[in-house]
């Protein structure tokens, strides 16, 4: 029967841009030997590789196709080849577009970490492959006469790899979606998400305006088995009574004034995938009564249409209202409300998150490029004592600011106007001007998380611009490189004349 392969390439270039260096007999790699030795037919091969292996990758595709196998090469971004946590967020997704025929993975291609992650996605049963390994001809004295091995671990029943399990849903949960989470409310947040995604019932999203609630539902769904199927988000209370009913069921030809043509409404577009349906409390009860049909039974009927037509949907629901009371006041039929809280998932308001603040700005940072200015102590002060009532959405309107206006650091002076109040008339004194360090200030003092976010940075700094590049400071701090790596990318911090990434 016809397989598809999924391995790493096996050709890989030093960390100079030379090619790697190969002892002993000339080896034709473990791929071409498993695409030559195995007792089955491979339909197509996909290769993946980082950016520098990129070059010797395209050689190795070029050899696989010319044997007449039909083959593609994925790049994915990454620069560390041994950062388990980098190689797994890459791996989202790897297998959309393969032919729909049972696939293999080749254990034998990679770093140790790369196959390592192989190992723990098809043990936790979040990659439905066989794992094969390929011996090495230097290895047996003669040809061996079953030089592939299928790899098999019975392991399934440990209680480490039913928590494994779990861990790495919660990390395909949070990896995708952008979702900060280094507190513990947001922690218990994303044990709960990594819970309800694995089963298919709707879920219930509560939190204020700018908590994330559309970034929580695009985690479930890629949590979950519809990850592969379609994600349709739309906010119920930006239409009329009339027009949501058409967007969300579609309409008939001739239905209304307008319907010139048949419409497909968001739940058939959103078949056997996930519906986001924000500010679910701003419909009407004419439309609440067309969706609890719909959840209910798993039909509906196009506005102006006769024909029921079944649809496959899990619905994620969110608003920041109270439905209870909206239900306690006739506002919100009971039975819809109960058909959408089949789970919930409440959003912690940024002023209950005070621990992810400082993780929020590096990420926002991250995320934007560029300058990468750091608030003073005085600046995270004021950030801390703020209520932000627009939460996450405005942190990062803010953060946004700070790259456009500051270069190295971010004062008082430089932040809005709402927070500069914060502040008081007194200007900030010269200490405070230098941003966190172990020097005493008066007033309330920042986080512990501020403090050593800002002790760390200005540490950091001066090994880099001491030792003029990153293996140098990672010796002087004492810590492993590519840890020293990751904080200075955080930091947006370099070496002299080189880069965070290639020093």
């Amino acid at each position: 029967m016809a397989r598809c392969l999924l391995t790493w390439s096996d050709r890989t270039i030093s960390a100079r841009g030379e090619p790697a260096i190969r002892h002993g007999a000339p080896d034709r790699g473990p791929v071409l030997r498993l695409l030559e030795h195995a007792e089955v037919e491979y339909r197509h091969v996909r290769l993946l590789t980082s950016p520098q292996g990129e070059v010797p990758a395209q050689e190795l595709l070029a050899t696989i196709r010319a044997q007449g196998t039909e083959a593609d090469l994925r790049i994915l971004p990454i620069t560390d080849p041994t950062d388990h946590g980098q190689i797994f967020r890459a791996l989202h997704g790897v297998t959309e577009g393969l032919p729909a025929l049972p696939l293999d993975v080749c254990l034998s291609a990679g770093t140790p970490q790369m196959q390592t992650l192989w190992v723990i996605l098809v043990a936790a049963q979040l990659l439905p492959a066989r794992m094969l390994q390929v011996i090495p001809p230097a290895f047996v004295p003669s040809v061996h006469p079953h030089p592939i091995r299928v790899v098999e671990l019975d392991i399934d029943g440990f209680p480490e790899i039913r928590a494994l399990r779990e861990e790495v849903v919660r990390l395909r949960a949070a990896a995708p979606s952008g979702m900060v989470a280094v507190g513990p409310a947001m922690h218990e947040l994303l044990r709960r998400l990594g819970r309800i995604a694995s089963s298919d019932v709707p879920v219930l999203i509560l939190g204020e305006t700018g908590t994330g609630k559309e970034l929580a539902a695009r985690a479930l769904h890629q949590a979950s088995a519809r990850r592969h199927g379609p994600f349709v988000a739309e906010s119920c209370g930006a239409f009329t009574d009339g027009v949501l009913a058409s967007e969300l069921f579609g309409h008939e030809r001739g239905a209304f004034t307008g319907a010139h043509a048949r419409r497909r409404g968001l739940f058939e577009q959103a078949d056997g995938g996930t519906l986001f349906l924000d500010e679910v409390g701003e419909m009407s009860p004419r439309v609440q009564v067309m969706l609890l049909r719909v959840l209910q039974e798993g039909v509906l009927r196009r506005v102006g249409g006769e024909q029921p037509i079944a649809v496959d949907v899990r619905v994620i629901a969110a608003t920041h209202r109270d439905l209870e009371g909206m239900v306690a006041r006739g506002e919100l039929r009971e039975d819809l409300y109960y058909r959408l809280a089949g789970a919930t998932l409440r959003i912690p308001p940024l002023r209950e998150r005070s621990g992810d603040l400082e993780p929020l700005v590096a990420h926002v940072l991250d995320e934007l490029g560029g300058p990468h200015p750091w608030p003073t102590a005085a600046a995270w002060r004021c950030l801390h004592r703020y209520a932000w009532p627009g939460n996450v959405r405005q942190l990062r309107a803010e953060v946004v600011r700070w790259t456009v206006f500051c270069e190295r650091q971010v004062r008082v002076e430089d932040l809005s106007p709402e927070l500069r109040a914060l502040a008081g008339s007194a200007a900030p004194t010269a200490e405070e001007a230098k941003g966190p360090s172990h020097a005493v200030h008066e007033g309330p003092e920042p986080t512990l998380a501020a403090a050593v976010a800002g002790l760390e940075r200005e540490l950091i700094e001066r090994a880099l611009q001491r030792e003029g590049s990153l293996a140098g400071a990672a010796r002087a701090l004492a810590i492993d490189r590519n840890t020293l790596k990751r904080k200075a990318r955080r930091f947006g911090l370099r070496a002299p004349g080189g880069s965070t990434r290639g020093r």
